[in-house]
């Protein structure tokens, strides 16, 4: 028999690796073609970091708000770590990727509280039937978050890879985690591989699903033989001190870069955990891949994990303004001419409080705008009486959807705007007193950077204070542009307070810092 090479194949072979299997030579008188074997990928993601202090819980109703789960296709649109796993695979040649059933992101988002049962167990169910139906698969990819809190489940991440892996097999299973993940070593005994993002703002959650993606080819091919470690350091931190554009929780991500740049097929993730779960794997984790080196990931672990403990006080444990104090700062800061002062209200996790906007009025400051309140019923109040810009209008906003959201305040001011902004069929601004204004949204909105200003018609350069419900993400379009000339987070009350001390916990370990004990 005769035979001749497939030239331009065995390039390709050479050039992208052994993820197409090709034959070395093919039979004279057929078409030439060889046979390539196509890696399938099942991807999926069912995500929510979940406030457990918040009063309304998460359910089936809330989840499908803006519309059903997704599939197919259209999973691979689903948020930036799907897309950049999917972007990244389309750049391999014999990667087929099978989107599998995924729940959109729920109504409220991270102020939904405890997820109920039957909203748990229908999604996982939808996820592990449609990995069924998929056939035979090579791996699968879940993006999930790692804060999601259900009623009745300690540890839902671990529980839904553990539910995976019994359909799937011995396949691997990559996961992609968010910075603020609560998790242990439950999830890395059902999953091989574990990558968190480094950057709050999360800047590189494509970037870290492209990894996913080339870990998982080389996984598939038999490259790499993932190893992993797990630690928890012991430590809980609130969300407003885990902005990584400063120190500590900078210099935590950049020593597991370090880690990661010096040592080959190492990858250091970190997560500093969500303090507002009341879940028993709450708090900071390490976790740790290395190629089949179970010591070298033992080594690395260790290390990250004892320099975060050693980094606990500044990390965990410092106090910030209360807001009589934060509001004094605020209006000391603007009249040095420090202006916009940035002030983060970090703790309202409804958008209801008013507890800010009261003492601006109190402490008799000017130039200053609450950017946002989410008051639907001052929205619906608005609309029922029909009310136009350019009206006087006498109304309270805020104070009302949880415990700690103060009291309602009046304002007597100018309807300076009505109508829709972004995906609210109704937002309000009124103006009163010296220059001031309150943005009134039917839900909660948080506003990360200044282009708000504008489509609502106010003019940037007029105010002297701006007020944010944020925690960090509003940093990359204040700090990081050098918009802001001061910022000043305050400590106001809230379902999620700075000082961990405050807040009730039930279900979290029995020695975390600063929560029990600031030795």
């Amino acid at each position: 028999m005769n035979f001749r090479i497939n030239v331009s194949l065995v390039l390709l072979s050479m050039i992208l690796g052994p993820l197409v299997l090709t034959s070395s030579a093919t039979e004279t008188g057929d078409s030439g073609a060889v046979e390539v074997r196509t890696i399938r990928i099942g991807v999926a993601s069912f995500s929510h970091e979940t406030c457990t202090f918040c009063p309304n819980p998460t359910t089936v109703e809330d989840w499908e708000f803006y519309g059903p789960p997704l599939r197919g296709d259209d999973v691979m649109k689903l948020g930036p770590y799907i897309q950049g796993f999917a972007r990244r695979s389309g750049e391999l040649v014999g990667v087929d990727l099978v989107g599998i059933s995924s729940p959109r992101p729920a109504r409220g988002g991270s102020s939904g509280s405890w997820i109920t049962r039957e909203a748990f167990d229908k999604y996982s169910a939808l996820i592990v039937a449609d990995l069924k139906a998929a056939g035979k698969l090579d791996g699968v990819y879940l993006a999930l978050h790692g804060a999601m809190a259900v009623t009745g489940v300690a540890r839902p991440e671990s529980e839904l890879v553990k539910r995976v892996r019994t359909q799937v097999g011995d396949i691997p299973i990559v996961v992609t985690l968010d910075l603020h993940a609560n998790e242990d070593h439950t999830l890395s005994e059902v999953a091989d591989v574990v990558l968190i993002v480094k950057r709050y703002p999360h800047y590189d959650s494509a970037w870290q699903g492209e990894r996913a993606a080339r870990l998982m080819a080389r996984i598939v091919r038999g490259e790499y033989t993932p190893t992993m470690a797990t630690r928890k350091p012991g430590v809980i931190t609130p969300s407003v001190f885990q902005g990584t554009g400063v120190s500590p929780a900078m210099d935590i991500m950049e020593r597991a870069r370090r880690w990661e740049n010096g040592v080959e097929d190492a990858f250091v993730s970190v997560a500093f955990g969500f303090a507002y779960a009341d879940v028993p794997d709450v708090g900071a984790t390490v976790m740790v891949v290395t190629n089949d080196d179970k010591d070298l990931a033992q080594k690395i672990a260790d290390d990250m994990s004892d320099y975060i403990w050693r980094r606990r006080e500044g990390f965990a444990g410092r106090r910030l303004p209360k807001t009589a104090k934060g509001v004094k700062l605020a209006i000391a800061a603007a009249a040095a001419g420090n202006v916009p002062v940035v002030v983060a209200d970090h703790a309202d996790r409804t958008g209801n409080a008013s507890h800010i906007l009261e003492e601006l009025i109190q402490q008799e400051a000017n130039g200053f705008c609450i950017t946002t309140i989410a008051d639907e019923r001052a929205v619906a109040n608005l609309k029922d009486v029909g009310a136009s810009v350019g009206d006087a209008v006498s109304i309270s906003v805020g104070g009302w959807a949880d415990r700690f959201a103060g009291n309602p305040v009046k304002l007597d001011g100018v309807l300076d705007f009505f109508g829709p902004y972004r995906h609210f069929k109704d937002v309000a601004v009124i103006r009163f007193g010296t220059n001031n204004r309150v943005i009134v949204t039917p839900r909660l909105h948080q506003v990360t950077d200044v282009s708000i200003f504008e489509p609502l018609g106010i003019s940037l350069d007029e105010l002297k204070i701006i007020v944010l419900k944020s925690r960090v993400h509003f940093r990359r379009g204040y700090h990081e542009t050098g918009i802001a000339g001061a910022i000043i987070e305050v400590d106001a009350p809230g379902l999620g307070p700075a000082d961990l001390t405050e807040i009730e916990y039930k279900n979290v370990p029995k020695d975390l810092y600063p929560i029990h004990g600031r030795d």
